[in-house]
């Protein structure tokens, strides 16, 4: 009977603790724990908070106290316990409405739904025009502004030596408060990923000797291609030139090369001076890609379709006109370029 009534007294006892934990979260719902008076953080009214990665609870409740939520320890200890919140709450970066309880803000940190803002970096685009919108982005940390081009690749860990075309168009997740930093190295490193996968594709008979020149080469297609359709056939024109040992000619080099001297017109003096990236006057691939090549266009640079095209012409519609002789694309020329 004695161990019989010791054993109801402790499932008693550790019923009330339950109904106990369970009371202090039910009052933690209708208990303000932000002020409506606190100045809100965002435009939205929000009032934001973040948590450190590797909290437990004890630290959480110390963030959330130094940031201004009007809660103590204990409290947060046992609405974490009291809603089995224990282990799984998570870091981040949270908005929160004025008056939000103490159970809103826990369970909000449980799911993971923190704020999470977000960069797209678009195929084609030059390391300058990166920077723009990595620069425009106003809740990143601005840490890349103040550092060169050769201490920020030195900071990415990047073998490069220049920073062209060696960042992989993406749409990038960060968190209000983070480093810009970290958008190079995550596009830096998905580059880099992208690029091995597709070097291994490479045929036997490629002209290209390196990862490098296929990131140089992409980058050519990348800019070169009107239209998705033609982007296998643009690799096999300039893949055939390479293995020849013809110029390849190309316009967004000479573009590129230029820089913010280019106003939208090539004219003849363009062509005939010479330079790294004027491939009408030089043999092979430029010093550096030219753009930022997306994975179509990496892909197309290893798998160009089966053909013996030497020229393209734009037909006006997007589209380009592709030859195997210079016949046949003077031919071209004058039926697409100057019928007018």
């Amino acid at each position: 009977m004695k161990n019989i009534l010791s054993s109801l007294f402790v499932k008693i006892l550790a019923l009330l603790v339950i109904l106990l934990g369970f009371a202090f979260a039910y009052l933690a719902f209708i208990q303000t724990t932000i002020p409506q008076v606190v100045t809100p953080l965002t435009p939205e009214g929000q009032y934001r908070i973040k948590i450190a990665p590797g909290s437990n609870v004890s630290s959480v409740a110390k963030q959330l106290i130094n940031q201004g939520v009007d809660t103590s320890s204990w409290k947060v200890q046992i609405v974490t316990r009291g809603l089995l919140l224990g282990k799984r709450l998570k870091a981040g970066v949270y908005d929160l409405p004025p008056g939000a309880s103490l159970s809103t803000i826990l369970l909000k940190m449980a799911r993971g739904d923190s704020v999470k803002l977000n960069v797209t970096l678009v195929e084609g685009w030059t390391f300058k025009q990166f920077k723009a919108a990595v620069n425009a982005q106003k809740d990143l940390k601005k840490t890349a502004q103040s550092l060169s081009d050769k201490q920020l690749l030195a900071l990415i860990e990047a073998k490069e030596s220049h920073p062209e075309g060696i960042f992989l168009p993406d749409t990038y997740i960060y968190e209000p408060g983070d480093a810009d930093t970290l958008i190079y190295q995550r596009a830096y490193q998905a580059m880099q990923k992208r690029l091995a996968e597709v070097w291994a594709m490479k045929p036997d008979n490629s002209p290209l000797k390196s990862p490098y020149e296929l990131l140089k080469l992409a980058s050519i297609i990348e800019k070169e291609t009107g239209h998705p359709s033609d982007r296998s056939m643009v690799s096999a024109v300039f893949n055939n030139r390479l293995k020849i040992g013809m110029k390849l000619q190309t316009d967004p080099t000479i573009i590129y090369g230029l820089g913010d001297r280019f106003d939208g017109d090539i004219r003849k003096k363009d062509l005939l001076k010479d330079g790294p990236y004027n491939t009408y006057t030089r043999y092979g691939l430029p010093p550096t890609p030219i753009a930022m090549p997306g994975k179509d266009a990496l892909l197309a640079t290893v798998k160009p379709a089966d053909s013996k095209a030497l020229y393209f012409v734009a037909k006006g519609d997007g589209r380009s006109a592709f030859s195997d002789s210079l016949v046949e694309h003077n031919q071209a020329v004058q039926k697409y370029q100057l019928k007018k």
